[in-house]
């Protein structure tokens, strides 16, 4: 298989390759995960060793990338690549990019997994990895299944706490988004930080 021609071939056939299974199979794959987005979320799906590492070899290129590339100083970029990786959530789901001290990329990780309608979120694990981390900085983000991105008062005293305790150890809070669907709500754009 030509390596550049990969990205030609439609999705079933792709999946087809991928998985080692007939094209036919891998239609009716692509129908029960609903599309290629729902395959890294149907946990059913990833218990398909091939599946589960080529997902996860996707995250990690994805995660390599944004190490090798330079200092996250436009929010609308971060802002992006937080809601392709966080829309797809069948929960909320919060997560955090710890910068360094010139906001380039030290690591990106889901925290904190929660219902279809709320997470807890625990500062002093926050400021744990923050400091893990050496970060200098952060920009967290959880989605919304619910497809709202509006900030609820329990997101806005969230984040105050979050700002506060990471202020404490001198890691600044650059922003804390809400993803729901295509839609962002960034609490430093609103003034909220």
């Amino acid at each position: 298989m030509d390596a550049l021609n990969t990205r030609f071939i439609p999705d079933a056939e792709l999946v087809s390759r991928v998985l080692g299974i007939g094209l036919l199979e891998s239609q009716e794959v692509l129908k029960l995960a609903g599309g290629l987005a729902g395959l890294s979320e149907e946990r059913q799906l990833l218990q398909l060793p091939r599946l589960a590492a080529a997902v996860e070899l996707v995250g990690r290129i994805m995660r390599a990338e944004m190490r090798d590339r330079p200092a996250i100083g436009d929010e609308a970029k971060a802002a992006e690549m937080l809601r392709v990786w966080l829309r797809s959530e069948a929960r909320e789901v919060f997560a955090a990019l710890f910068l360094d001290s010139r906001h380039r990329l030290i690591a990106a990780e889901k925290m904190f997994y929660g219902t279809i309608d709320g997470s807890e979120v625990h500062p002093r694990e926050v400021v744990r990895q923050a400091l893990s981390h050496n970060a200098a900085a952060i920009i967290m983000a959880h989605n919304h299944p619910s497809g709202v991105a509006e900030a609820s008062s329990a997101d806005r005293q969230i984040t105050r706490r979050l700002q506060d305790a990471l202020a404490l150890v001198d890691v600044r809070v650059i922003d804390h988004f809400n993803i729901a669907g295509s839609s962002t709500f960034s609490f430093a754009a609103r003034g909220l930080l």
